[in-house]
């Protein structure tokens, strides 16, 4: 094809991004690709998971702002295109009875008010691939759970002209994946790796907590060890929520490389015929000769 690959990323929070997929979005962007990124809250009452700015004055007076600043650092770490949807973050319930989510929240907009916005940006971004979460989101937070059914609503509805029709001129995405980067596989890989090489492994807890938890099917694997530096750049700009200290960043860089240089994903859709397993999510999309690869400096 003589237009750019267009891939479309449609997380829940600003930092979602960061940890799922980012490495394949910027190797993307260094093919040329164009990529855009959805956030569809500001984050506005996740916790801050950083021990160093805990009780910030700053951070407690506007975490929305502070927030949208670390999306802005991240944005540019991986050269990708931006957009908020504009949605207020769920939170996490937590406790036994779980409590309500608050009023006005994602997780309890409508489906057809919450996907009108999405349908809009496919249509206007026309994206060749989307991104997304599992019916699971991932893990069972509200606002990953309403990103799939939004997600799932959009690149369906957006290539018919009688859905959503004040939203733009109908265009149809060929691809849908979902992000499987954080599998079981994967952790335990690096969880029994760890522990060969005499190191303490951060993630028994991890897997402690996914006793119950299936493993999802893992169709495409996109190589991309040489963009995990981009990725934790991306993350670390996220200061709000991850600890430079922590178990993202645990692991040897060059055992990551040698171990699972991959980001993985679970093809849940194709308008195209596919040859599965995959290494390319714009496998069945591209049409014309391999673009040089530019690695990154």
């Amino acid at each position: 094809m003589t237009e750019p690959l267009r891939l479309l990323a449609v997380h829940a929070h600003p930092d979602d991004e960061s940890s799922k997929g980012a490495a394949t979005m910027a190797r993307y962007v260094d093919e040329g690709a164009e990529v855009l990124v959805v956030s569809c809250t500001g984050g506005e009452r996740g916790d801050v998971l950083n021990p160093a700015l805990q009780g910030s004055p700053e951070i407690v007076r506007d975490i929305a702002e502070v927030r949208r600043r670390e999306m802005a650092a991240a944005q540019a770490a991986l050269g990708v295109q931006h957009r908020w949807l504009g949605f207020v973050d769920s939170g996490l319930p937590e406790g036994d009875p779980l409590p309500p989510l608050p009023e006005g929240c994602f997780g309890l907009t409508p489906l057809e008010t919450a996907s009108e916005p999405l349908v809009r940006v496919v249509r206007e971004f026309r994206p060749h691939v989307i991104t997304t979460y599992d019916e699971n989101g991932g893990y069972p937070h509200p606002d990953h759970i309403m990103c799939h059914k939004v997600s799932v609503e959009a690149f369906h509805a957006a290539g018919d002209p009688a859905r959503y029709p004040k939203a733009g001129a109908p265009w149809q995405p060929l691809k849908l994946y979902y992000n499987q980067t954080l599998s079981r596989g994967r952790i335990m890989a690096f969880h029994e790796a760890m522990l060969a090489a005499g190191r303490e492994s951060p993630y028994a807890e991890w897997i402690e907590r996914w006793e119950e938890r299936g493993e999802r099917p893992i169709t495409t694997r996109v190589p991309c060890g040489d963009w995990f530096e981009t990725r934790d750049r991306a993350l670390i700009a996220h200061a709000t929520q991850i600890d430079p200290e922590g178990s993202w960043f645990s692991v040897p860089m060059q055992l990551q490389r040698d171990l699972w240089p991959t980001e993985d994903y679970e093809l849940a859709h194709s308008e195209v015929p596919v040859d599965l397993p995959e290494d390319d999510l714009f496998a069945g999309v591209r049409t014309d000769q391999p673009i040089v690869l530019r690695r990154p400096s």
